[in-house]
């Protein structure tokens, strides 16, 4: 069985060696190019399989998805509390789960040699997913790589008996396609419990719109940025009662509190990391323009900063040292960092952030904090290629503060079970969900971190209170 663990092989000779059997562990070596097979006394399936064109291939995956799973589920992700809850003055509670679900389209066999294409199917990875977001039964949901058809046949309808209501939309290239094709194009959606939240307004950013209107002939943002479809999805919504478990706040005006929560994904290639960074700096110039028009017509007439609060959850691609996550952090990025790639965007990019006069500086105007650390989760992506940090819940400084994450996957787990990469018949997706519990307070200056304390994640918010009273 140990064979199978050698899954870096690129050749393996077995000539001669009177097997009548092979193990069905081979199929884990899908890196293999070279097996010797010859003078061995193997039954008829196995030697007409391997003399197949690509037979090599064939039978390595025939092995895997015949191969029994001997690995138990992975223990429950761990509760880790951040900060106790704030109980001098009226907190909004509420918890929000961002999650890359993998798309059936690139859940291929080319991508995941490792994994059986029994456990990379859609019809089997779909139950896994919906289980795993109604366990944990967040109040705002955030997905990424949904298939258009898989959100109007299987996930809105799914999440309404719920209790919640959604909104999506379809990368950019959908607008090209026939119909029958369109309803494979992956996007952004946003669900949100209907007890605790009320839709105000949805708007759509579309990079490469945005690209066309600023690239003023500039070859470059033509020809690199344009080109890209991603999108981000922004939902105003707005806190009802039920969100204020803890106390409503005494002028019955403040119940009705405003959060702009975006669900976006940043284009994937390492190679253009000049694009991930400018459509960044895109969703955020959007994202401002969107903050103020809510704020105006929310409360018209004020002159005073608006109070739209944002929640941006994102598959961003990229690493916590990236340029787009400084730039994130930061509120800034300069004009001649690397990850441009020494190409003239410069010009183009100080026309679109019309907020700015600095040159020497791109800039953005809201104060962000992750939610999570790599101290706290050490990655979100989980492939035989790639392990790191891509996905992230960006909250306001100062307005909200992280009562609570869900913990990582156990390494020790991941270790002992020898996973190379997900998806695995266990895990359904090559991300893992974040889940983050929220408060939103009125009129209290954020309180420092108590100790982190290690708990079971609340499988609902009644549950997470009732232990918060135990601690």
């Amino acid at each position: 069985a140990e064979i199978g663990d050698l899954c870096n092989l690129r050749e393996l000779m077995l000539n001669n060696n009177y097997l009548r059997l092979l193990p069905f562990e081979l199929g884990k070596l899908f890196q293999l190019q070279i097996l010797g097979l010859k003078g061995n006394p193997l039954g008829s399936d196995i030697l007409s399989l391997f003399s197949e064109v690509n037979g090599t291939r064939k039978l390595l995956e025939f092995m895997l998805d015949n191969l029994g799973v001997s690995t138990s589920p992975p223990p429950a992700r761990q509760w880790i509390q951040l900060a106790p809850l704030d109980r001098k003055a009226p907190t909004a509670i509420f918890t929000v789960m961002c999650y890359n679900v993998l798309c059936d389209r690139y859940a291929t066999r080319g991508l995941y040699g490792y994994c059986p294409q029994w456990a990379l199917s859609w019809e089997y990875r779909k139950k896994m997913i919906l289980d795993e977001i109604k366990h944990f039964s967040a109040d705002i949901i955030a997905l990424q790589e949904v298939e258009t058809d898989q959100f109007y046949k299987f996930f809105l309808p799914e999440l309404k008996r719920e209790g919640y209501e959604g909104i999506f939309h379809p990368k950019s290239r959908a607008k090209t396609m026939s119909e029958s094709d369109r309803k494979h194009v992956d996007g952004c959606a946003i669900f949100y419990r209907t007890a605790k939240f009320v839709l105000i307004k949805e708007q759509l950013v579309e990079f490469n719109q945005i690209a066309i209107e600023h690239a003023n002939g500039h070859e470059d943002m033509l020809n690199r940025v344009m080109t890209k479809d991603n999108i981000a999805l922004a939902a105003l919504l707005q806190t009802r009662e039920p969100c204020w478990e803890s106390s409503v706040p005494p002028d019955p005006s403040q119940v009705a509190q405003p959060i702009l929560v975006c669900s976006a994904h940043i284009h994937w290639d390492p190679e253009f990391c000049d694009v991930k960074l400018i459509q960044t700096m895109m969703l955020m110039e959007q994202l401002r323009q969107i903050v103020e028009s809510c704020g105006h017509s929310l409360r018209p007439g004020h002159k005073k900063e608006n109070n739209v609060q944002l929640l941006l959850c994102a598959d961003f691609n990229s690493l916590p040292d990236s340029g787009v996550i400084e730039f994130i952090n930061n509120g800034k990025v300069a004009v001649n960092h690397k990850e441009f790639k020494d190409i003239a965007y410069k010009e183009c990019l100080l026309k679109m952030l019309s907020h700015t006069n600095n040159d020497q500086q791109f800039t953005h105007t809201f104060q962000m904090n992750s939610a999570y650390s790599a101290d706290l989760l050490p990655f979100t992506n989980y492939t035989y290629d790639f392990k790191g940090i891509i996905d992230y819940i960006f909250y306001p400084k100062g307005a909200m503060k992280p009562l609570g994450i869900l913990g990582p996957v156990s390494e020790e787990w991941i270790k002992e079970s020898k996973i190379i990469g997900c998806p695995h018949p266990h895990i359904p997706s090559d991300h893992f969900p974040l889940l983050v519990e929220f408060g939103l307070t009125l009129g209290v200056p954020r309180s420092s971190p108590v100790n982190q304390v290690m708990m079971p994640p609340p499988t609902s918010h009644a549950a997470y209170m009732r232990r918060m009273k135990e601690f």
